[in-house]
């Protein structure tokens, strides 16, 4: 096979890990944006929401459709009940100190890790995808100056990787209309400009933090249940999903919607290509290197805004 058709699927993985990675990361960005709280454990909602959506596919049985799409719904906002209950009774306790939150997470982090590790167990657990067809890609070459369509040997995918960069798409341009077009997305984006102006205007600013909370937590958990199917659920998998998301949150500018899903788009797609061609290990390492090059050069990230 030619270099090319393996660039095409190559790009297609990495796709798939870019559309989980925007869920997870503009989570992470609300909840810092919104709120001004690093929320450590925000891989670990991640982990509980794959964790869950097994525990539920395995509740339910019959078809993998039926659970699955049980656990879509029902997941998510399970987790965001959770986080939501986690900042009334922690967070706002300590007055959403920039400090005492981040301990405050590292704790909340643990605790959901490990009440999982004695709940669930340490093994890896397979979700059943709901649909799994395989199917072969097309490869365009030019022969004479023609188009020329074919089907390389081997070059294929699976319908349900497809679903998933569908359905993370959708879900992002919800929440796009609901931060841009809602009067709850207004609530939100005075609370982020000026939180005591806001309170001046009669904001019930710790219900919003709450909910934004609660919504952070709810889109890293949709992301776990997305892509289960495709990994595994383990109680251990929240760290790579956390790294990744912080370095996609920075990159893009710290509380930047747009600039979150570009920064995950780049990260996922050059992940999935020298993941394919070299090595994870090298595509964590060069990201990381992003990373420093933008704090050194552009500390407000490729779409944030330098604060005064």
């Amino acid at each position: 096979m030619d270099f090319g058709p393996y660039l095409m699927l190559a790009s297609l993985e990495g796709a798939v890990t870019a559309a989980v990675l925007a869920l997870t990361a503009v989570g992470l960005s609300l909840v810092f944006g919104v709120m001004r709280v690093v929320n450590v454990a925000h891989g670990e909602f991640f982990m509980l929401g794959a964790v869950l959506a097994w525990w539920m596919t395995s509740l339910i049985g019959g078809h993998p459709a039926l659970g699955f799409a049980v656990a879509l719904i029902v997941v998510p906002v399970l987790v965001g009940l959770l986080a939501a209950a986690a900042d009334v009774t922690i967070l706002k306790r300590i007055a959403y100190d920039p400090e005492r939150t981040i301990v405050a997470t590292i704790g909340i982090l643990y605790i959901l890790q490990q009440v999982t590790l004695m709940t669930y167990g340490p093994d890896a657990r397979p979700v059943e995808p709901p649909f799994n067809t395989r199917l072969a890609l097309p490869w365009v070459e030019f022969s004479d100056g023609r188009p020329q369509l074919y089907w390389p040997w081997g070059l294929s995918t699976t319908s349900y990787k497809l679903g998933v960069i569908a359905a993370a798409s959708v879900v992002l341009i919800g929440v796009w209309i609901v931060m841009a077009r809602t009067r709850i997305g207004l609530v939100m984006r005075a609370t982020q400009m000026d939180r005591d102006m806001a309170l001046a205007f009669g904001i019930p600013v710790e219900k919003v933090y709450g909910l934004v909370f609660g919504l952070g937590a709810g889109l890293a958990a949709m992301a776990a249940v997305l892509i289960v199917p495709i990994q595994q659920a383990h109680y251990l998998m929240g760290g790579d999903p956390l790294l990744l998301s912080f370095i996609v949150v920075i990159i893009g500018g710290l509380g930047s919607l747009p600039g979150t899903v570009v920064a995950a788009i780049l990260i996922g797609l050059s992940d999935g290509i020298i993941s394919v061609f070299f090595s994870p290990t090298l595509a964590k390492i060069l990201a990381t290197l992003l990373v420093a090059l933008v704090l050194v050069f552009r500390p407000q990230g490729l779409f944030g805004v330098r604060r005064a």
